[in-house]
């Protein structure tokens, strides 16, 4: 029994997705007996402590996923945010079943020696359809955390590069970095900020700041870390504090940079700074666009590279393809990040970040093919059903629903926030979070949360209202019986 009276669900632009299923269905407890079984059996041979469930793929379409057990689940979790156009999409499909393609899916070339000769041609109808303005560089990888490591690589080249006015590394860096010695190990750092989550390879893990455990045991690096601004909601209530939060915010960084850079009070240097538009694993934090765009012209005055992390936000769920383009930057970032919803890896930059010499940014593969052929479904769908449009709408529709949910029961449900179908709404307490994804699952929606006590949203891009308002009943139907 529904008792917030939810709004009519609005029409978009989207056609449904074919032959979707009317709603999630649930056969079993959580988990079945299939389920149970095969865990027992993985965790004879690996760790399978963080399976949710397993799941029947060839079944699983649009928006619903189903277990092996024969249970359906809404997904509004989505693969971690990066299932872009939901499960089994036709033209997904359609590339893969293409004879012509049949060679890039039967073997892995390497890259960046030995390309196909349709390369280009897939470049120009996928990542270079996404790119940013003023980031003409296009560097394919395997992953996110993968991406963010390189990205890390080209700005401290280009930062020593400036620094030997544009001359290439002498006899004494090449040999002294060998002994990862400086000069030609140098005393380089990324800035990064409290709660943010960046990957969790070696570099990585020292910018990334959102739970212990990820960290835990692992040597880190001397790197600076910045408070990122927990704003109050509801922000039109709050307006002044969160304001004065921000500033606060700024003045470190400005500070940390002046310490470091100018003062060579501490012992690196800072050559670039790491942000994520919303700091998606750390809590779904967010910052004004006005705080986005001081701090990307702090980087300007230090002279150090501005990264934005796109790996999570990429890719049209918030309404715009790239969420940094809700900024309004007059000055471009220098480098975004991306993989999740992108299918590949990579980063795209300013031309003066790609390196002279050939192989430092470099590895096996440089990506995958066979994931660009994905890639250019997902992009062509985009324009083609005028997902963008059906996101801003279903995100509408969901937050307002959210908010509804909220005051109706003010002592589960809080701080509702987001934007397009990127959301998020904290419980009373970590226990009850996790609880609650729980129970949510228990009767068919497959959820997630992040920080300590955040339900986060992060559907496919064809994700509709009329989603939004299962996925609302449904935890309306948790909520009732949460303790307020």
């Amino acid at each position: 029994m529904v008792s917030v009276a939810f709004p009519p669900v609005p029409a978009t632009p989207t056609p449904a997705f074919p032959g979707e299923f009317s709603s999630a269905r649930v056969l079993t407890a959580y988990p079945g007996p299939r389920n149970i079984a095969l865990g027992a059996e993985m965790q004879s041979m690996q760790q399978a402590a963080a399976v949710h469930f397993f799941v029947d793929y060839s079944a699983s379409l649009g928006n619903y996923i189903v277990d092996v057990d024969g249970n359906r689940y809404l997904d509004v979790y989505a693969q971690i945010a990066s299932l872009p156009i939901g499960y089994n999409h036709p033209r997904i499909h359609a590339a893969i079943q293409d004879p012509k393609n049949l060679a890039l899916l039967s073997q892995r070339p390497c890259l960046g020696i030995l390309p196909p000769g349709d390369w280009n041609d897939l470049l120009e109808a996928t990542l270079a359809k996404t790119q940013p303005p003023g980031l003409s560089e296009i560097t394919t990888l395997m992953c996110g955390s993968c991406a963010n490591e390189n990205a890390f690589k080209a700005v401290f080249i280009w930062y020593q590069t400036k620094a030997r006015g544009g001359k290439p590394p002498t006899e004494f860096d090449l040999q002294s970095c060998m002994q990862n010695a400086a000069p030609g190990s140098p005393a380089l750092s990324i800035l990064s900020f409290a709660g943010g989550f960046h990957g969790r390879l070696l570099g990585c893990l020292s910018a990334t700041h959102s739970k212990a455990i990820h960290k835990v045991d692992i040597p880190a690096l001397d790197w600076p870390v910045a408070p990122f601004p927990k704003l109050q909601y509801p922000l039109e209530v709050h307006a002044t504090a969160n304001a004065a939060e921000e500033a606060r915010c700024l003045d470190y960084v400005d500070a940390v940079l002046r310490r470091h850079n100018v003062q060579r009070a501490a012992s690196t240097e800072i050559a670039g700074i790491i942000v994520e538009p919303i700091q998606a694993e750390g809590g779904d934090n967010h910052a004004s666009p006005n705080f986005f765009r001081e701090l990307r012209q702090i980087a300007a005055d230090h002279g150090v590279a501005f990264i934005v992390d796109e790996v999570q936000t990429g890719g049209g769920s918030t309404g715009k393809f790239w969420a940094h383009e809700h900024w309004a930057l007059s000055n471009p970032p220098d480098l975004v990040t991306f993989s999740k919803k992108m299918q590949t890896g990579g980063y795209y930059a300013k031309p003066e970040f790609r390196p002279v010499e050939t192989y430092r940014i470099f590895n096996t593969w440089m990506g995958d093919p066979a994931k660009m052929l994905q890639l250019q479904a997902f992009v062509d769908a985009v324009a083609h059903d005028d997902l963008l449009a059906n996101t801003t709408i279903a995100g509408d529709y969901l937050h307002r629903g959210l908010h509804l949910l909220a005051d109706e029961y003010p002592g589960v449900l809080s701080n509702v926030r987001g934007v397009g179908t990127y959301l998020a709404v904290d419980f009373a307490s970590p226990a009850i979070r996790d609880l609650a994804v729980t129970r949510l699952r228990a009767i068919g929606l497959q959820s997630g949360g992040c920080g300590d006590r955040s339900l986060r949203f992060r559907p496919a891009l064809v994700f509709q209202p009329t989603h939004a308002r299962e996925a609302l009943e449904l935890l309306e139907q948790v909520c009732r019986d949460l303790p307020q």
